[in-house]
C-alpha cells in the first residue's frame, strides 16, 4: 500500500464567481455545491481512507482565517503560508520540500468539484503507484464537451503493470473547432490540475528544469520559521521566484510525464455556468438557493442570500444576489462576469 499525503493549493480571487465569492472569501471557502465548501469537500474526499495520510495545505496569508477555520483535523494537518503568490510549482515544491523525499504527494486544487468521490479515490491510487515508480502523473479527466477554457492531454501509449498511460502531448486552450476535434478523436482528456509525484523525484526534476525557481524555493525554506503547525518560508528568498506553472515548469519538460483516466464528475466551477451545470436541477433545469420562486422558468440559476428572488417566464438566466450587489446574466454571458467592474476593482 502506498501513503498518500494530500496536498491542498488554496488561492485565488474568484472574481468569475462574483458577487457570491469575492477577494476577501474566495470560492474555495464558500458552500457553492451542498452543505460543505470547496475546500472542506477537498479535504474530505481523502480524509478517514486507510492509505491516505494528513494533508498539507499550501496558501497565503490573506486567506489563512479561512483555511483553519475550516480544517477537518487540525491538529494533524499542516499549513504551508506563502509570502506571495507565485504559481504552482514554487507552492508544489514548497510541499516537497517539507515532505520525506519518498513521500507520494496528491495534488489538488481547492476549489473543484468532483462528484464520483469513490473514482477520484480510485484514481488517485492509481496515479501514486505510477507516482513511487518516478512517474510525474497528471489526472486526464474524461472530456464530455468541447471546452475551450482547459488545457487537454493527448493520450500516448500504455505503462505496462498499471492504469497509466504516458502523455503524448500537452495542448494548452484550443479554439472551439480543435476542441471539438479532441472530444471526437476520444484521445484527448482535460487537463485539471490535479498531480501526482513522488517528492524528491519533482524536486530533482524541477532543479532540472527550472534550476533558479528551484533553488529559490529551496532556499526560502532553509531559512524559514515554524509555528505549530504552521510553516513560514523567508520572504526575501521567495520573492526572488520567477513564477511559474507547473506544467509550464515541469510536465511540459519532463521525459517521465504520465497520466491516469478519471471520469469522476469533475468541474473546476470556473464561473456561473460551469456551477449551474454542476447542480441538482429540477427537470426543466432550474436550481435556486435561498428564497426563491419561479414561474414559467427553464434553465435558470438563482443564488441569493437573502432578498426573495421571483422569475417569471425565463430562460437560460442566471441571478446572484450578495448584500447589495445584484448580478444578472445570461449562460452565454457568464464567461464575462469576472470583467465587470465590481469583480475587478475589488
Amino acid at each position: 500500500m502506498t501513503m498518500i499525503t494530500p496536498v491542498i493549493l488554496c488561492g485565488g480571487s474568484g472574481t468569475r464567481l462574483w458577487p457570491r465569492s469575492r477577494k476577501i472569501k474566495p470560492k474555495p471557502f464558500l458552500p457553492l455545491v451542498g452543505d460543505n465548501t470547496l475546500f472542506e469537500a477537498a479535504l474530505l474526499r481523502c480524509d478517514g481512507q486507510a492509505d491516505f495520510g494528513p494533508a498539507m495545505i499550501v496558501t497565503g496569508a490573506a486567506h489563512l482565517d479561512h483555511v483553519t477555520e475550516q480544517l477537518i483535523d487540525p491538529e494533524h494537518t499542516g499549513i504551508i503560508i506563502e509570502p506571495e503568490g507565485k504559481n504552482t510549482a514554487a507552492a508544489i515544491a514548497l510541499a516537497a520540500l517539507r515532505l520525506p523525499a519518498d513521500a507520494i504527494m496528491l495534488v489538488c486544487p481547492s476549489d473543484h468539484h468532483i462528484g464520483d468521490v469513490a473514482a477520484f479515490q480510485s484514481a488517485a491510487r492509481a496515479a501514486a503507484a505510477l507516482a513511487a515508480k518516478d512517474w510525474l502523473v497528471a489526472f486526464g479527466i474524461a472530456a464530455t464537451a468541447p471546452e475551450t477554457g482547459y488545457g487537454y492531454l493527448k493520450q500516448g501509449e500504455a505503462i505496462p503493470d498499471s492504469q497509466g498511460h504516458r502523455v503524448e502531448r500537452f495542448i494548452e486552450k484550443p479554439d472551439l473547432a480543435r476542441a471539438r476535434a479532441f472530444l471526437a478523436d476520444g484521445g484527448y482528456s482535460w487537463n485539471g490540475g490535479i498531480f501526482a509525484f513522488r517528492a524528491g523525484h519533482f524536486l530533482d526534476e524541477l532543479a532540472r528544469h527550472r534550476p533558479a525557481l528551484a533553488a529559490a524555493v529551496r532556499a526560502s525554506v532553509e531559512q524559514g520559521t515554524v509555528d505549530g503547525n504552521k510553516f513560514h518560508p523567508d520572504p526575501i528568498a521567495f520573492g526572488q521566484i520567477e513564477g511559474e506553472s507547473v506544467d509550464y515548469a515541469v510536465m511540459e519538460n519532463t521525459e517521465r510525464a504520465a497520466m491516469v483516466p478519471a471520469t469522476m464528475a469533475w468541474s473546476d466551477i470556473g464561473n456561473w455556468q460551469a456551477l449551474h451545470e454542476a447542480l441538482d436541477k429540477d427537470e426543466i433545469g432550474n436550481a435556486v438557493r435561498g428564497r426563491v420562486e419561479l414561474k414559467n422558468c427553464s434553465n435558470v440559476l438563482v443564488h441569493t442570500d437573502g432578498p426573495r428572488v421571483s422569475v417569471v417566464g425565463a430562460s437560460n438566466l442566471i441571478v446572484v444576489v450578495d448584500g447589495d450587489d445584484i448580478m444578472i446574466c445570461t449562460s452565454e454571458g457568464a464567461q464575462l462576469v469576472g470583467k465587470l467592474e465590481g469583480a475587478a476593482n475589488q
